[in-house]
């Protein structure tokens, strides 16, 4: 999906983007504020002006992700003249999200096996899900390069888990790195994984003998301890080794830091001692009303700024994946239409009962409708012979389309929630005279969460394009 680069904005083009969100947001929050279980109850199609139904009625799931989402497709025919209006639609979301595409395709990396990062040594990738080894090596290169570039002396890992980033940077990269984590069964965990992949180390080196290490290697320092976004945390702030001369100089990251922990990360970042900052943020439901967003006085000045916790959810999808999953069309697609017609059988029983969380129905694909609806109705604490019109039922998986043709504009609208908590945050920085940008590190595909915001105290000029070259 194409986007704006944040790198080529000026400070003054950053504000005027926020001000466009924030009136397009206005103008579509129809859209955004609606939760799909419920697009029979309130009847969502009927929201969409009638050209805009008439566009994607019966467009089928692949052409909803070449026509709408913009993913390549092959022998995809436009059915009929769009409306002005869907098309202003799809090109404004298309213009002004933050681009989440890297400077790289297809992560080369697993081209070889989709299970085996290439760019990884096989003790590194033990213990370590695709998705997760791909985060650990491009964010982990990324901040070895801002470590070299500032002149960090130590890196913090805040909301390290079981500690996969902090591992790579200290054993595999030679940096110093303390790792803070509130719960201590992630931190006993790391601590195992830890001595065990110095032992694999030690074994490799020993069949390996010709191949010598620059230094020692020194395993992250674990902390328990909870980081709290409103305090600062002086254990966070506390060198592991003797001062150097010109005093500690730190370098905070948090790889997918959930909700408040991301905005700790900012907070902590104007204590003098901190001189660099790597933070993927996620989990934007999560960030505290107030306080979590938001946080520049740019944005908190805008009229329609407010993003609540519908919306937040919403920029946590991952559009590429559904965008593929649209391309397939797989039985699975049909997931939202079942829940939407188990809630107007939920709302016949007891009106009062809105939106009540249904635990994951394994195969939902393979069931009939009215079965899916009889396991949902008793996940719920309902009766589930209560009676059913199966015509009713019927009438609403036959919409199936419809309610994946609404799922997928707002999935549309999504990326550009995330691009407003995204620049708030930049403007926040540049609002406290520091340098901050935004770039893609991650493929979409495996991590949609996948935008880093770089933050320095001092201009790194020419040098910041170092951080998001693909090291060979």
């Amino acid at each position: 999906m194409p986007g704006v680069s944040a790198r080529g904005l000026s400070h003054e083009e950053r504000r005027q983007l926020a001000v466009n969100l924030t009136r397009v947001l206005a103008r579509y929050r129809p859209i955004l504020d609606a939760y799909i279980i419920e697009f029979f109850t309130d009847n969502l199609w009927g929201t969409l002006p009638c050209s805009w139904q008439e566009a994607l009625d019966g467009l089928n799931p692949p052409q909803l992700a070449a026509q709408l989402l913009g993913m390549p497709g092959e022998g995809e025919v436009v059915r009929s003249v769009w409306p002005l209006t869907l098309l202003a639609l799809k090109s404004t979301a298309y213009a002004l999200a933050f681009t989440r595409t890297p400077g790289f395709q297809t992560p080369s990396e697993f081209l070889e096996n989709p299970s085996q990062s290439s760019r990884l040594t096989a003790p590194f990738r033990k213990h370590v899900r695709p998705k997760k080894q791909h985060e650990i090596r491009r964010l982990g290169e990324l901040v070895k390069k801002l470590s070299d570039l500032t002149g960090c002396t130590q890196v913090v890992d805040i909301g390290s888990g079981q500690g996969h980033l902090s591992r790579f940077m200290s054993l595999g990269l030679g940096l110093t790195v303390k790792s803070i984590e509130g719960d201590r069964r992630l931190v006993e965990r790391a601590q195992r994984l830890d001595r065990e992949l110095l032992q694999a180390l030690e074994k490799e080196e020993k069949r390996s003998p010709q191949v010598t290490r620059a230094g020692p290697r020194h395993s992250p320092h674990h902390v328990v301890r909870w980081v709290e976004p409103t305090a600062l945390c002086e254990e966070l702030l506390l060198p592991l080794e003797p001062l150097p001369p010109c005093g500690a100089r730190l370098l905070l990251t948090g790889l997918h830091a959930c909700g408040d922990l991301s905005v700790a990360l900012l907070r902590h970042f104007s204590c003098p001692e901190v001189v660099a900052l790597a933070s993927v943020g996620c989990c934007y439901m999560k960030l505290s009303e107030p306080g979590g967003y938001p946080l520049s006085q740019w944005v908190a000045g805008l009229r329609g700024s407010e993003l609540p916790y519908r919306l937040r959810e919403g920029a946590c999808h991952a559009l590429e994946d559904y965008a593929e999953r649209l391309q397939r069309a797989g039985p699975g697609l049909r997931t939202h239409c079942y829940r939407a017609a188990l809630e107007t059988v939920i709302r016949g029983a007891r009106p009062e009962l809105r939106r009540p969380g249904v635990q994951g129905i394994p195969r939902v694909h393979e069931l009939k409708i009215e079965e899916y609806v009889q396991r949902g109705l008793r996940r719920v604490g309902l009766d589930p012979q209560l009676p059913l019109n199966l015509a009713a039922l019927r009438a609403h998986q036959a919409q199936e389309n419809r309610v994946v043709a609404f799922f997928s504009l707002a999935l549309l609208l999504a990326p550009l929630v995330e691009t407003l908590i995204l620049l708030d945050r930049l403007l926040c920085l540049q609002e406290q005279g520091f340098h901050a940008e935004l770039l893609p590190i991650f493929s979409p595909e495996l991590s949609p969460r996948n935008l880093v915001l770089v933050a320095t105290k001092s201009p790194l000029g020419e040098a910041f394009s170092l951080l998001e070259t693909e090291d060979s």
